[in-house]
């Protein structure tokens, strides 16, 4: 039986990251295709390219409130170790969301989300961690990538192993899901929070 609910927290927490919103939001909102302007991703700093802001925000909340809806779900109805798993696989569906051929955002938005329901302390150190990097360095990537390698050191310190690895999984994704911006950073090409040409998280 906890097999079955570990299946369906994952099924269920996947498809309901797969939605995406900033794609979603944008068409409706008669701006066309997300995925034809700036860098391509679908989530809120893309959206914000477009020049509106309520979009983006919209957008933002919606895919950190993806993660956080399948978290508690999944919680409510099939336990924590439920609740866990929907909330990796809620992050994975944002990334590679089976309705757009597997093609999605970085998933720093949904992260956060799911962190925040799954250990509302860790997911605000998070939140902490990339509001100081992104004001200290202006770099919206660099300031994702701080927060994700922390992630898992504050959720070692606050909840234990199961949501210290669990952080560990979905940061090693988002690394490679932001291997551009890394080369980028490295090569010093990278576009600061505000610049035209800006490929940073999303």
């Amino acid at each position: 039986m906890e097999y079955l609910n570990l299946i369906i927290a994952a099924l269920g927490g996947y498809l309901l990251g797969s939605v995406p919103f900033g794609l979603v939001i944008c068409r409706l909102a008669g701006l066309g295709d997300i995925r034809e302007i700036g860098s391509g991703n679908i989530g809120a700093t893309n959206v914000l390219r477009t020049g509106r802001k309520d979009l983006a925000l919209a957008t933002l909340l919606l895919d950190a409130g993806k993660g956080g809806i399948a978290v508690l779900v999944a919680r409510y109805f099939l336990g924590e170790n439920a609740a866990l798993i929907a909330g990796v696989t809620a992050f994975a569906g944002h990334c590679w969301p089976i309705w757009l051929k597997f093609k999605g955002g970085k998933g720093v938005a949904t992260f956060i989300g799911t962190l925040l329901a799954l250990n509302w302390i860790v997911g605000l150190l998070v939140c902490l961690t990339w509001a100081i990097v992104a004001f200290a360095r202006r770099y919206s990537s660099l300031a994702a990538l701080s927060a994700a390698a922390a992630a898992p050191v504050f959720a070692w310190i606050w909840s234990g192993p199961s949501l210290s690895a669990a952080c560990a999984f979905i940061s090693i994704f988002l690394y490679y899901r932001h291997k551009e911006n890394i080369l980028r950073l490295m090569n010093g090409t990278e576009t600061k929070i505000g610049g035209e040409k800006s490929q940073s998280a999303s």
